[in-house]
């Protein structure tokens, strides 16, 4: 047996002892869980906002292990390997997967702690272990490792690439949080003018300046007004959704100029208005998606070369038997300042 964070239903979540997973496809790897984080997805579904998820499910889809075991048909993981363990699983031969869209891939995308039992445990079993982990270099660190699991890719790949933020433009990010700060992150690899954070927390706005805002804008403020005076009436050429809210997704498409860009990360649990009214005639594009992850190679390349330093994003630390302390902080930013929390074991 094994202990793991089990959801039971909107609301309701106990760390509470599971038995241990087991090999069950070929492809297959059980993996000791050595490092683990929490998902702004993960209180999306205690919200409720997935019902997808099943009650009974462990959650969690972000990890760093040591393999263990493996199926036969595993060729590229071998116990005793240190991996990152992938949000998206990805089994490399469907449809999707073959045009490097892995995040909607038949067999996997997003099933860890979502369809599947997750990765908030002492051991996790990972599908399509050979497309959905990636050996780690001794010189990457555990902590460094596990922001590649989700936010980096993510903010990178929906947030960034989607955006199509070019060298000189003017970027929005709105929302602070741990995306929003990996967006700014990502988005300087392209040389932008200028990137301005909107949230309402102080604590994340000084995040974001420490992270590379050029401004920042805060409750009470006008983000309209700001992005004016910055771009000469034009608006931001990109805005990055990073909140999932009907009115952060509808202050973007304010925020953003004629032929611009609206590219939504958050994860939105309820409707929001498309004003075609006033944006039929606007030229825009605006995107969604899930994390292919297929940027995740390059990403860690870059944490090997010293050229990114992700574990600046994690602002406090667990045990892994302290999971119910470590939601608790998460969940209550404004009181707590958290960004990131990252769970070891001991």
């Amino acid at each position: 047996m094994m202990k793991a964070l089990i959801y039971h239903g909107p609301g309701r979540r106990s760390w509470e002892e599971t038995p241990d997973p087991q090999l069950i496809e070929p492809t297959d790897a059980i993996v000791r869980v050595d490092a683990v984080t929490i998902c702004g997805t993960d209180l999306h579904i205690l919200k409720g906002d997935v019902p997808t998820v099943e009650p009974g499910t462990i959650l969690g889809h972000e990890a760093v292990g040591t393999v263990t075991a493996t199926g036969n048909s595993v060729g590229t993981a071998k116990p005793g390997d240190r991996v990152l363990v992938s949000c998206i699983s990805a089994c490399g031969r469907c449809r999707y997967c073959r045009i490097g869209m892995f995040g909607q891939c038949l067999g996997g995308g997003w099933i860890l702690g979502h369809r599947v039992n997750g990765t908030q445990a002492e051991h996790v079993r990972v599908p399509f272990a050979d497309t959905s982990t990636h050996l780690l270099p001794d010189g990457v660190t555990d902590e460094a490792a596990l922001m590649l699991a989700d936010i980096l890719p993510t903010a990178y790949e929906v947030g960034v690439l989607n955006g199509h933020v070019r060298p000189g433009d003017t970027v929005v990010i709105v929302g602070a949080g741990p995306i929003g700060l990996a967006a700014i992150t990502t988005a300087q690899l392209f040389t932008p003018s200028h990137i301005v954070a909107v949230d309402p927390a102080p604590s994340r706005l000084e995040a974001a300046k420490q992270l590379g805002a050029d401004l920042v804008v805060g409750a009470g403020d006008d983000p309209a007004g700001a992005i004016a005076e910055l771009t000469r009436g034009l608006g931001a050429d990109v805005a990055i959704e990073a909140v999932g809210l009907p009115e952060t997704f509808e202050l973007c498409t304010r925020l953003v100029r004629p032929g611009g860009h609206v590219a939504n990360v958050g994860v939105h649990g309820t409707p929001a208005t498309l004003h075609l009214e006033d944006l039929w005639i606007r030229n825009l594009t605006i995107t969604t998606g899930l994390v292919d992850t297929y940027s995740t190679p390059t990403l860690l390349d870059m944490i090997a070369a010293g050229r990114l330093d992700p574990a600046r994003f994690i602002t406090h630390r667990f045990a892994l038997q302290d999971m119910a302390a470590a939601y608790e902080t998460f969940a209550d930013p404004a009181a707590t300042g958290a960004l990131k929390v990252v769970l070891s074991r001991g």
